[in-house]
């Protein structure tokens, strides 16, 4: 199985950025699609940016699209995303997610536990 362990989260202010990082267990990380989801209190989880084993294609939600970066290290089994000018609609408990295959929008067979992201006004 694939365990994932997201790190990164933190209060930043409006404006400012923040790099989280999901580290993967496994021999075989650049056959699995990576992707980052999110929740906030009391809203449905939704798909933030999924990125290709190769890393060679990449998919964002339009709202982060332009100041986000979705990007992976197969050498490490780490997948990142880099989020600039953050904004207080993106505080959520942010998730990696892991899936054979093409970086869709939805199922994913792998989750990690999460990782607060808090901005303030």
């Amino acid at each position: 199985q694939v365990q994932l362990v997201e790190s990164g989260g933190g209060l930043v202010q409006a404006g400012g950025s923040l790099s989280l990082s999901c580290a993967a267990s496994g021999r075989t990380f650049e056959n699995y699609a990576v992707g980052w989801f999110r929740q906030a209190t009391g809203k449905e989880r939704e798909f933030v940016a999924a990125i290709s084993g190769s890393g060679g294609s990449a998919d964002y939600l339009d709202s982060v699209a332009g100041r986000s970066i979705i990007s992976r290290d197969n050498a490490k089994n780490t997948g990142y995303l880099q989020m600039n000018i953050l904004k207080p609609e993106d505080t959520a408990v942010y998730f990696c997610a892991a899936r054979w295959g093409e970086p869709l929008r939805g199922q994913y067979d792998y989750w990690g536990r999460g990782t607060q992201v808090t901005v303030s006004s």
